[in-house]
């Protein structure tokens, strides 16, 4: 997943702070999360994005917590959140998405339709999409038989449908 954190005049100090209590809290909650920063923040519009912006990679192993502290933590930014598939430009900007805070209208003739292959950032890092499957479709389902034999008590747990 990638995170844009947008501002209409980004304030490169406030994006510097925030990239660095990212990755003060990290250290605090041994590891807690993985958020790979970009390089540099743009101070202007760059591709779809219509004002600056600053970019960060989570991989899906860790996305829940980045995407809990960013919500917590984001100060006036306005935060883009979108997958990283074949699908660029429509799919990934526009109906893939997902915004903490106000959105901004982007522009997607900035980017290619499709992609050959999938984006892949810090595959040595193993996470992520360059990450192998570590459930198949069998042991997800035995575990969410077991989750629903555990919440069965529980009142306000939905059901299941049955499986045919």
């Amino acid at each position: 997943m990638k995170l844009q954190l947008l501002k209409a005049s980004i304030d490169e100090k406030f994006v510097l702070e925030i990239n660095e209590s990212i990755c003060l809290d990290v250290d605090e909650r041994d590891g807690a999360f993985v958020a790979v920063p970009l390089f540099r923040v743009n101070t202007a519009p760059i591709g779809p994005h219509p004002v600056g912006s600053y970019e960060i990679w989570v991989p899906q192993e860790t996305f829940s917590a980045v995407f809990s502290y960013l919500c917590m933590n984001r100060g006036n930014l306005s935060i883009l959140v979108h997958p990283l598939t074949r699908e660029q430009s429509a799919e990934d900007h526009d109906t893939r998405v997902a915004w903490i805070g106000p959105s901004y209208p982007l522009d997607l003739t900035a980017l290619p339709l499709r992609s050959e292959e999938i984006p892949l950032q810090y595959p040595s890092l193993r996470l992520g999409y360059s990450a192998k499957p570590q459930l198949t479709l069998e042991m997800r389902m035995k575990l969410g038989a077991n989750v629903e034999h555990l919440l069965a008590s529980e009142k306000e747990a939905a059901r299941a449908p049955p499986r045919v």
